[in-house]
Parts: C-alpha cells; sequence; structure tokens
C-alpha cells in the first residue's frame, strides 16, 4: 500500500490536494502558508500577473531551500487583491478592501477549523498591505491563531548589492513596474517580459523628492495615490535596470529570507489569549518564542 500524501516525505504539501482525514493526520506545528498576490497593469513591459507570479516563484523558491519533511502546507493563492490605485488601467482586478479583509478572514478561519495554529501571508502587492493588517487582528482575536505578514518589499537587499545595479532613487521611487519586479520577473518567468517595451518612467514622487518636498507617495507624510497620480502610463522606474542577472540574486536571497521567516513560525510558541472575547484564558502575553 502506497503511504498517503500526508505522509509522504515533501518539501510541502498543498493544501487543495490532501484528503480531510490527510488534512487532520498533520502535525500540530505544521505552518499554513498563503501567497496573497494581485491580477492588474504593469505598463507595457509587464503581464498582469507579475505581482502573482513573483509571489508564487519566489515561495516556490523558499521551498526548496527547507529541510525534507518540514511541516507546512500551502493554501492556493489569492490571486485576486486590493487594486484600487490602478482600476483606471484595462486588464485590473480588484477585489474591494471589505471583500479583500472578508476573504482573507474566510481563509484564516478555515486554516483555524483545520486545527491549525500558523499562518504565514507571503505578499507580492503593495495594496493588500492594509487589508492584511486589519484581517490578521481579527483573527488573532477571534481564533488565537498567529497570523504573520511577510512582503518581499520590505526585506532589505542581499548584502554587496552595487549601488550602481540598483540606485537607492530606484528603491524609492520605482514602486510600480520598475527595476526590481521586472528583474524578478526576468528571471521568475522571462517568457512573459516584453523587453522591447522596457521604459524609464519618472515618478512624480522622485521630481517632489527633488525639489525637498515632505510630502510624497511614500514616507512620514504620504498622499493617496492612484497609479496614474505617479505616471500617466501607471508604472514608475527604470525597468532597463532589472536585469535577470539582478534579479537571480534577489530571488535567492528573498528565498532564503521567506523560508527563514517559515521556520521561526513553526518554532513559535502560542498561548491563549487572555479575557478574549470567546473565553479564551492562558498567559497574558498571547504569543512567546522558543519551540
Amino acid at each position: 500500500m502506497s503511504p498517503s500524501p500526508a505522509q509522504t516525505p515533501r518539501a510541502f504539501l498543498r493544501w487543495q490536494e490532501l484528503t480531510t482525514p490527510e488534512l487532520a493526520e498533520l502535525p500540530e506545528e505544521c505552518v499554513a502558508v498563503m501567497v496573497l498576490g494581485a491580477i492588474e497593469q504593469h505598463g507595457a513591459h509587464l503581464p498582469l500577473s507579475t505581482d502573482l507570479d513573483i509571489g508564487e516563484g519566489l515561495l516556490a523558491a523558499a521551498l526548496e531551500t527547507l529541510p525534507l519533511g518540514f511541516p507546512l502546507v500551502q493554501l492556493p493563492s489569492m490571486a485576486v487583491g486590493a487594486s484600487d490605485e490602478h482600476l483606471s488601467f484595462p486588464g485590473t482586478l480588484s477585489l474591494s478592501p471589505e471583500l479583500a479583509i472578508a476573504t482573507l478572514e474566510a481563509h484564516g478561519d478555515a486554516v483555524a477549523r483545520a486545527g491549525f495554529h500558523r499562518l504565514v501571508w507571503l505578499n507580492s502587492h503593495g495594496g493588500n498591505k492594509a487589508v492584511m493588517d486589519l484581517a490578521a487582528l481579527k483573527l488573532r482575536r477571534r481564533h488565537g491563531l498567529l497570523v504573520v505578514k511577510a512582503h518581499y518589499t520590505r526585506m532589505p537587499l542581499p548584502e554587496g548589492l552595487e549601488k550602481a545595479t540598483l540606485p537607492a532613487e530606484e528603491l524609492r521611487h520605482g514602486l510600480h513596474g520598475g527595476a526590481l519586479e521586472t528583474a524578478l520577473m526576468r528571471h521568475l518567468a522571462p517568457e512573459k517580459v516584453r523587453l522591447e517595451h522596457l521604459a524609464h518612467s519618472i515618478s512624480r514622487g522622485e521630481a517632489m523628492a527633488e525639489e525637498g518636498q515632505l510630502l510624497g507617495p511614500e514616507g512620514e507624510a504620504a498622499f493617496a495615490w492612484l497609479a496614474e497620480d505617479l505616471h500617466r502610463q501607471g508604472v514608475v522606474g527604470n525597468a532597463h535596470l532589472g536585469s535577470a542577472e539582478l534579479g537571480r540574486r534577489l530571488a535567492a536571497h528573498y528565498a532564503r529570507r521567506i523560508a527563514r521567516i517559515l521556520s521561526e513560525t513553526r518554532a513559535m510558541r502560542l498561548e491563549r489569549i487572555s479575557g478574549g472575547p470567546e473565553g479564551l484564558s492562558g498567559g497574558p502575553e498571547g504569543l512567546s518564542g522558543g519551540p
């Protein structure tokens, strides 16, 4: 008799490929992980699937670095995110903030019902950050669930990366379709990149910074922006800097950090919530480190 998928030593399991009994067999410290992406405009050189492709590609690379048998189950990706800032451009799909929050909560509810205590959201779209924060807090209160919000765009760059390869100005202002996303796509999904349309789209935010303004699309005095507020084509940054070699270095670096986040999530010990609305009890800290 062949072993069940839950008994087979693999780096990870896919939620949708398991049966209900197999899901129930997974160990208590098992980590559930879910990619949060987007389907939205990325100019003429990158496909609508850019954020989703990057998120799934980085997770796949991270899973390859985990030890065989690491207790992890991968949920289906949330392909469509909160992309209201890109709705002026054809092709963008978007959930309203309210629906995005409800969708994340519904997935978290299902994870908790299945007996899991740890959920990692790997996000690859900036518009998802606010809804993630709200949904994660609700799930923590409702279920005592540990929800880790990992954003690859907030991770530090690899040590030794030359400033000429990825200048600080590009990192700050190339928010959408610039060197970072272009490089990762040229490494992870090169067949989808339209090289003949690479361009350098200067952000309004860059011009404001050069004038010494405190206001900007990001930073200490950020204003709510639509993609066309930053550039008429809806993309910003120097895509010419996004080489496949840079993408390879970035993907390997991000994959190692994501794998570390998954390992630390597995090791984190959970306490029951004290005085919660659903009668949970336990230590006042709520969460503590350690295996």
